[in-house]
């Protein structure tokens, strides 16, 4: 093990004991925002300090099979023993490199996922409601839930454009690779000739901001209109104006939610929607700085980058930023994303090592 890896590992460990000591305290409870953080401190050092410790037990076991390995009688024993000790080592010592990955503070947030209909018509927006219905099912997998903010369906079905907010653990950790460009290659229902046609959406995953005040908004920067809700009809008919339509002026970005039937809280949801949107925006503009000097393996997640392929006739999907096929097209527009966002991750994972290891 590198001797910086080892300087930061014994530094996490008296961390935790430092937290330990604080937490047992009885002036620890009488501040619950401090006690909140230290709490979540020592929940995010734990793991990485006990990895440590079985990797310090491990390297106590091989010191100890050494010294044994002079008794002719123990020889055996002690080299499997070495052996043992040896593999468990370099085990945990992947494990705690990758526990000492640096880690998106957007992780454990809710996401707002954007769908919207591209190149294609009405088979993209058919399209774009296929790939929410697999996100829809995939977060049922994951017992997340799933609020619709704003959706605009097309005369045949889909969605020319959809908003929806995913609340749960973990979700835009799941999720954030799955921004960009999505293809889909089918022979769509109105085709009479059977050819296969291309179509396109495109697929935003946004973190939700904490609160709309993390994210200045000027309230002199707003345009805010209201206007009556389009639907079916019927007796639920909304006969007010509780649709709202948020403009940012200096960016031009435009948010519209009429899901609820109260326009307070349609406002408050395109609030959200916007801060959101805002946020995303100053983050790609950082990581457009770095990405200048290195690109992430995964890609860029620009929106506009066809990321994946969904070729109905062949019944597969690629992913084009790891060259990933999967024949399995049925499983995953049913919600079973697993393998597909595990590959992903795993070499967002590699790609972060590569550059841990040319730090040090």
């Amino acid at each position: 093990m590198k001797s910086s890896i080892r300087q930061r590992l014994e530094q996490l460990a008296d961390r935790l004991a430092e937290v330990d000591a604080l937490l047992g305290t009885q002036e620890a409870a009488r501040d619950m925002e401090a006690f909140r953080r230290m709490n979540k401190e020592r929940s995010d050092i734990a793991e990485v300090v006990d990895l440590f410790a079985a990797y310090r037990q491990a390297e106590n076991d091989l010191a100890t099979a050494n010294t044994m390995e002079s008794d002719t009688d123990m020889r055996e024993f002690a080299r499997a023993e070495a052996d043992a000790a040896r593999e468990a080592m370099a085990r945990l010592e992947g494990d705690l490199q990758r526990a000492l990955l640096p880690r998106d503070p957007d992780d454990d947030k809710n996401i707002f996922l954007e769908i919207r209909a591209g190149t294609g018509g009405d088979e993209s927006a058919l399209f774009a409601g296929d790939l929410f219905r697999m996100y829809a099912r995939y977060a049922e997998r994951q017992r997340w839930k799933v609020e619709v903010v704003s959706k605009n369906e097309s005369d045949l079905g889909g969605y020319r454009e959809i908003i929806a907010r995913i609340e749960g653990t973990g979700a835009y950790a799941r999720l954030k690779f799955e921004s960009g460009g999505h293809r889909v290659q089918r022979v769509p229902e109105t085709e009479a000739q059977g050819r296969i046609h291309t179509s396109a959406c495109t697929v935003a995953v946004l973190p939700e901001v904490d609160a709309v005040n993390d994210v200045t908004i000027n309230p002199a920067d707003l345009r805010i209109d209201t206007f009556r809700a389009s639907g079916a009809g019927g007796q639920h008919i909304n006969k007010t104006d509780s649709a709202v339509r948020i403009t940012h002026l200096p960016s031009g970005l435009v948010v519209e939610c009429q899901d609820d039937r109260s326009q307070h809280r349609n406002k408050a949801q395109a609030l959200s929607v916007l801060a959101a949107r805002l946020n995303d925006m100053q983050v790609r503009a950082q990581q457009q700085q770095i990405a200048s000097t290195r690109k992430s393996l995964v890609g860029s997640g620009d929106r506009s980058e066809r990321i994946r392929t969904y070729n109905f006739p062949q019944g597969r999907i690629t992913d084009h930023r790891i060259n990933l096929t999967l024949y399995k097209i049925d499983a995953i527009l049913e919600g079973d994303l697993d393998e597909l966002i595990g590959a992903l991750q795993t070499e967002h994972q590699t790609d972060q090592l590569a550059a841990l290891a040319g730090e040090e």
